[in-house]
């Protein structure tokens, strides 16, 4: 089995696995101001011995605000392209603190462009395998102090920019850690149920997806076309509360969350390519 091997209902990882770690606003700058004690609880969680790790880190713009002393988020495109300058900062130093002593940390800010040019998505690519030869764990954001369509949302609060992320470097695990407990849809009884495992998508999915946190830009919406992007190629994924502890381990053992299996092999002809992806994107 892809990054692991099957024993009844438990999945036991005995091989290195390549694991992107998305984080959203919520949860890394819930009010504003960075949640270094949470924070902390995260990267204590993994294993960086036998697995290799790609973080995609949200919260710019809210941890900005609390530099710049502003109560509520900005609509003006300028004061969040200046939020996201400052705040950039402050979560950087912080990664670096976390990290000390553990691993070296390098921070990545992208647009849509390195992904829809030949040539800087190469080079994106190359400058991955490469840190991750070296054992440096990549953080990696959008460039929010530089670019104006990511602002209004086009990688879904890096939700999908985790995917294509994924798809880049050719990860086994995709987790998008959220403050909520997976993908819920209307139960019977009229209340919400949460789906443990989601093998197709449908409209009836997306119906159900509604709804963004004040600070954040994305939703269940991104997370769930993130999803179907990054299992198509192959990867696993799955969406869970990153509040709860340990919440790493029991995404991979299926244990929380909602579990989207690969649809195809990783190493087979279904894997997604460059072109493939940058094609993808573009249709958007």
């Amino acid at each position: 089995m892809l990054g692991g091997r099957q024993f009844g209902s438990e999945l036991l990882y005995c091989c290195a696995m390549k694991v992107v770690v998305k984080v959203g606003t919520s949860l890394i700058a819930p009010g504003g101001r960075i949640a270094t004690e949470w924070m902390r609880a995260l990267v204590d969680q993994l294993d960086l011995v036998q697995h290799e790790y790609l973080i995609v880190s949200s919260g710019a713009i809210a941890c900005g605000m609390a530099g710049l002393g502003l109560r509520t988020k900005p609509s003006e495109v300028q004061q969040m392209q200046a939020c996201a300058a400052v705040g950039q900062s402050a979560l950087m130093h912080t990664y670096e603190q976390l990290f000390y002593g553990k691993k070296k940390v390098a921070q990545l800010l992208l647009t849509s462009d390195d992904f829809s040019s030949p040539a800087r998505y190469r080079n994106l690519c190359n400058t991955l395998s490469h840190l991750l030869r070296l054992g440096v764990i990549p953080v990696v954001n959008e460039n929010d102090s530089v670019s104006v369509r990511e602002l209004v949302g086009s990688f879904g609060d890096n939700d999908e920019l985790s995917a294509l992320l994924a798809l880049a470097v050719r990860a086994d695990w995709l987790l998008l850690l959220t403050n909520v407990d997976g993908f819920y849809l209307q139960g019977n009884g009229g209340g919400k149920k949460i789906v443990r495992t989601v093998r197709r998508f449908t409209p009836a999915l997306e119906d159900a997806c509604k709804g963004k946190s004040k600070l954040g830009t994305g939703g269940m919406a991104s997370k769930l076309r993130a999803a179907r992007l990054a299992v198509s190629a192959g990867v696993h994924v799955v969406i869970a509360n990153g509040t709860k502890p340990g919440v790493i381990r029991q995404a991979f053992d299926r244990r929380t969350g909602t579990y989207f299996p690969p649809q195809l092999g990783k190493n087979g002809a279904g894997y997604l390519d460059g072109i493939q992806i940058l094609s993808r994107f573009a249709d958007r």
